[in-house]
């Protein structure tokens, strides 16, 4: 008996369209040299290498000793988003209701609500290049399209009001800016954020800022947007200041109109966040929390004021000093390779991981790398030490 030659459905367009991680490619090849026998130095990883805070771990073992298994409203815990709004009023000064606060799984969750909840095919949303790499693929999961804004060191790697104007057009209907930035760790203040906004709100469109790096600053405190207006999207995570990458929380600050709709978008695309994390995370906000987050804070702090010198001193350009997040964004172009190229050499030859350019948008990313000073400055010195030696031969 003959069977029919079976056929596979096709891939969607967007699907094939996303493009990977490169940093994750690299962290995927340094392993496998690893477990060659080979000790890799990783600077290519955005997540802190502290453990989560001892206080939020022994509130999740104790959530889940209590049976704190079951959902939560889509929005969240109610207690979590009480303490996310007191938060604001303790650190900020700035008052917004509880109501507002969306817990979501990650600062990803986060992000995909907004660009859905505001984005219909077609629409356009503008973004920085260099940025966060998967701004442009949510947009692109939801049918919208990303509209690249090229930034340099002449504005700390950060949009203008002005570029605003020039890249806004008839189906533009967000800005997202992110501060501090990822993958050049600059910081916006309220008063250039100030015409951001009014650049954007006059045009009838939606302001969206990224400020999961908040309490990674260094030198002066980073400003909430909410102090603009209680138009403003603005998301967060617990991920990086609070330590918590694997417990997969986040949440979204949105105006009360838009409430409703993300709900129900939330109720349908993953219902809720872990119900231990959400529990777990009551304990962030203890003064015993914050002082450990603190001094982790200063740590970073301390290595980035090694590895930035450093660097320079290799000949790596880096005209600004970042102010936040854990990130070095370096020219790489006296070197004559380019970052992918540069990449690849320094993982093989040298053994330092870090990330090509090419990660973060197109804009000079052929002749940018990214250092993360997400490791013991112990190992940053070892890397910096086999940087040296490679590149001076």
């Amino acid at each position: 008996m003959s069977h029919p030659i079976s056929k596979q459905a096709p891939i969607s367009a967007r699907a094939l369209e996303i493009e990977p991680f490169r940093v994750m490619d690299i962290l995927a090849q340094a392993r496998a040299l690893e477990a060659q026998g080979r000790d890799i130095v990783h600077m290519e990883i955005g997540e802190p290498d502290f453990p989560t805070p001892a206080p939020i771990i022994a509130a999740g073992i104790a959530a889940l000793k209590a049976g704190y298994t079951h959902y939560t409203p889509a929005l969240g815990l109610p207690q979590l988003r009480e303490a996310i709004a007191a938060f604001y009023a303790t650190r900020y000064g700035v008052t917004i209701s509880p109501s507002r606060v969306v817990v979501t799984p990650g600062s990803s969750g986060a992000l995909l609500l907004t660009l859905a909840v505001l984005l219909n095919p077609g629409d356009e949303v503008l973004l920085t290049d260099p940025g966060y790499p998967c701004n442009r693929h949510f947009a692109r999961i939801i049918e919208g399209r990303a509209v690249a804004m090229p930034v340099t060191a002449a504005t700390q790697y950060q949009p203008t009001a002005e570029m605003i104007a020039a890249h806004w057009s008839a189906r533009t209907r967000a800005a997202m800016v992110a501060t501090p930035s990822n993958p050049t760790g600059t910081l916006l203040t309220l008063d250039q954020l100030r015409p951001i906004h009014q650049a954007v709100s006059s045009r009838g469109g939606a302001l969206v800022v990224d400020e999961i790096y908040h309490g990674l600053t260094y030198g002066r405190p980073a400003e909430t947007a909410l102090a603009l207006g209680d138009d403003v999207f603005v998301i967060n995570s617990f991920s990086k200041y609070f330590g918590m990458t694997g417990w997969r929380l986040g949440w979204l600050i949105a105006p009360e109109a838009y409430v409703d709709a993300v709900d129900r978008l939330a109720q349908n695309i993953f219902l809720a966040a872990s119900t231990p994390a959400q529990h777990a995370a009551l304990a962030a906000f203890h003064p015993d929390t914050l002082a450990i987050l603190e001094a982790r804070r200063e740590a970073f702090q301390l290595r980035r004021d090694f590895l930035l010198p450093a660097l320079r001193a290799l000949g790596f350009d880096m005209p600004i000093t970042p102010e936040g997040a854990f990130y070095l964004y370096a020219g790489c172009e006296r070197f004559g390779l380019d970052a992918e190229q540069l990449t690849q050499v320094l993982l093989n030859q040298a053994g330092v991981a870090i990330t090509p350019g090419a990660d973060f948008g197109r804009f000079e990313s052929s002749s940018h790398v990214r250092f993360a000073y997400t490791t013991t400055q112990d190992r940053m010195e070892q890397g910096v030490e086999r940087l040296a030696t490679f590149l001076k031969t």
